[in-house]
């Protein structure tokens, strides 16, 4: 899958979890699920634990944070 299709699973809404970004269709927001995945829970125990997910949905999420990451201005002192 593409990136634009991954990122296309990413949608924020004010009246859905106070605009987070969230798992489109869904009120799993994008930080969860990358704090999850950073404190070592595999996509497998992920999508046990949240069925209403798919694997695409958490590769968005992890994307996603890398676009918002990369978009940071950096000032050097």
């Amino acid at each position: 899958m593409n990136s634009a299709k991954l990122l296309k699973r990413i949608t924020i809404e004010p009246t859905v979890m106070l605009g987070k970004p969230v798992i489109k269709g869904t009120r799993m927001p994008v930080d969860l699920l990358v704090e999850k995945v950073a404190f070592g829970t595999s996509t497998l125990e992920l999508l046990e634990d949240y069925p209403f997910l798919k694997a695409d949905d958490i590769r968005a999420a992890l994307l996603y944070s890398a676009r918002c990451v990369s978009a940071e201005e950096v000032f050097a002192v």
